[in-house]
């Protein structure tokens, strides 16, 4: 088996039974903010798109990237489609003439000759754009994962397909905390600081349970090119950003897990696999070129920043006209209106008024009655600030998902007055009739009647409040607050309040106490 970087998350893998394209990028994505780093429009783009297969992870547009499949993948490829709630990114794909598709199943193997694969899917609502998945490959002659953003909480359904040889992962998010948030400059470095060890904390759980002996991290960082963000790359100028690279978790790594094997896998990065033995070749770039590019990153960075912008300002001259506030509000009230009305789990879940200030426009959402109207000098929990051209693009497009747009651009500005309200988040990625149903669906589900769980001295419900994870082998426990390592929220066992954001309370009680003994708590 041969596996050849294609830069962030992309890989083109060649084995037995044929090849797969995975999730090519070439960018510039999210409003122009986004570029793979390393710079890989070096690629031969025209060979990989000749692939067997086109397996696209999930919808977020540092994994599908339309501009380059028209370019380069010819549509009589056949789609490896993963099992999502909504039909979103089968449309995107059809809509582009691919339809060629092979609806898998969630963790069911398929088999093409003497290629055995399986696309492992998420589902919930803070799984990227209401989907992500992994990939899982065995052509008879190797065995690999590319899990690439997923978080996945089966892992021992996973790792039944087979025990992978090699491992790729993302070590660096896809988030806009700290960096867009009305914050002051300690107080933003102390987040992103937080921010990046829970990244790391987060790779290290899933690169000690899958155990393969060989890891390349991917899937990030960006880099970032507009003027206004060229300091937010990588950990950020001031120390206020979250994107670790390659070269620096493979450093964490080695402190702490010595005896793994990790690599660099960047554009160009050939990994062969044969009869257990692996190898690893640049043929894009030297190693003296990647060195720079790690070491010297500054320098690269403001090379391909003077280098491209041509490429941000033909992505900013497809953006629609700006339309007048009126109209803007019109349109905002027309579309968001009835979902909200239909929201009500994530109505209650807010529970307040959120401002926007979008160009001229000043305007509030009223979510406990489902109204949109003028901002009057209401007290809000949250207020955005929003380029109008970016809002009026959304609204010509009906981007469904302002996280895969908007957010993710970091082309804004927000402030709270409280914690991170994940309702509000969801809801701003959940604007069509089905997404909106399909989450209520799935809070309505999350009653947790499963059994519960003994962890130190607290018995709780063994199933994550927040993702369903499976708090004995996520859980720890620090004088009295339950810390879930997936994605580092965090509960007061003693009042079963989330510290994290509003709702999503957790069943615990302290090791023989009178409720224990009482309600008669099952311990696994």
């Amino acid at each position: 088996m041969r596996i050849t970087g294609l830069g962030h998350a992309g890989m083109f893998i060649e084995t037995a039974g044929g090849s797969i394209l995975c999730d090519p990028v070439i960018g510039p994505t999210f409003f122009g903010s986004w570029f793979p780093f390393p710079d890989n429009r070096g690629l031969d783009w025209d060979k990989y798109g000749k692939a067997d297969f086109l397996y696209v992870s999930h919808r977020h547009r540092d994994h599908f990237d339309p501009a380059l499949m028209e370019r380069h993948i010819p549509k009589d490829i056949t789609v490896l489609l993963p099992e999502y709630p909504t039909d979103d990114l089968e449309q995107d794909l059809r809509r582009l003439g691919y339809d060629n598709i092979v609806y898998t199943q969630a963790g069911v193997p398929l088999e093409f000759g003497p290629l055995k694969l399986m696309v492992t899917p998420l589902r919930a609502p803070s799984d990227g754009p209401i989907g992500d998945s992994s990939l899982s490959v065995d052509d008879g002659t190797a065995s690999i994962l590319n899990q690439n953003d997923s978080h996945p909480l089966d892992l021992e359904k996973l790792m039944a397909f087979s025990k992978p040889e090699a491992y790729f992962t993302q070590v660096s998010g896809a988030i806009w905390w700290p960096m867009v948030y009305d914050l002051p400059q300690d107080a933003k470095q102390n987040f992103a600081k937080l921010k990046r060890d829970a990244q790391n904390k987060r790779a290290m759980y899933y690169i000690e349970r899958v155990d393969a002996e060989h890891v390349f991290p991917m899937a990030g960082p960006p880099m970032f090119l507009r003027e206004e963000l060229f300091r937010y790359n990588g950990t950020g100028q001031d120390g206020d950003s979250i994107f670790t690279d390659q070269r620096e978790f493979l450093a964490h790594m080695a402190e702490v897990r010595p005896d793994q094997k990790g690599y660099e896998f960047v554009p160009g990065t050939v990994v062969e696999i044969h009869g257990g033995v692996l190898t690893v070749e640049q043929t894009l770039y030297t190693e003296a070129e990647i060195d720079r590019i790690f070491d010297d990153k500054w320098s690269y960075l403001a090379e391909q920043q003077a280098a491209r912008q041509d490429e941000i300002r033909a992505e900013e001259a497809t953006r629609a006209a700006v339309l007048p506030p009126d109209e803007m509000l019109a349109a905002i009230k027309e579309w968001w209106e009835p979902l909200i009305r239909r929201a009500r789990t994530i109505r209650t879940g807010i529970g307040g008024n959120v401002r926007f200030r979008i160009g001229d426009l000043d305007m509030v959402v009223d979510f406990p009655k489902a109204k949109v109207r003028e901002y009057a000098g209401e007290e809000c929990i949250y207020w955005y600030t929003i380029p109008a051209d970016l809002v009026s693009t959304n609204i010509r497009d009906h981007e469904i998902d302002w996280s895969n747009s908007i957010f993710l651009s970091m082309q804004f500005s927000v402030g709270r007055s409280g914690k991170f309200n994940e309702f509000l988040t969801t809801f701003l990625k959940c604007l069509s009739r089905d997404r909106i149903e399909y989450v209520e669906n799935w809070y309505a589900e999350q009653t947790d009647q499963t059994e519960d769980a003994e962890i130190g001295d607290w018995v709780v419900q063994r199933r994550c409040p927040h993702l369903r994870a499976d708090l004995t082998q996520t859980g720890k426990i620090q004088d009295g607050v339950l810390t879930c390592s997936l994605h580092d929220w965090k509960w007061d066992l003693a009042s079963g309040k989330c510290l994290t954001s509003p709702g999503h309370p957790i069943r615990a009680t302290a090791v023989g106490s009178e409720a224990t003994r009482h309600e008669g708590a099952s311990v696994a």
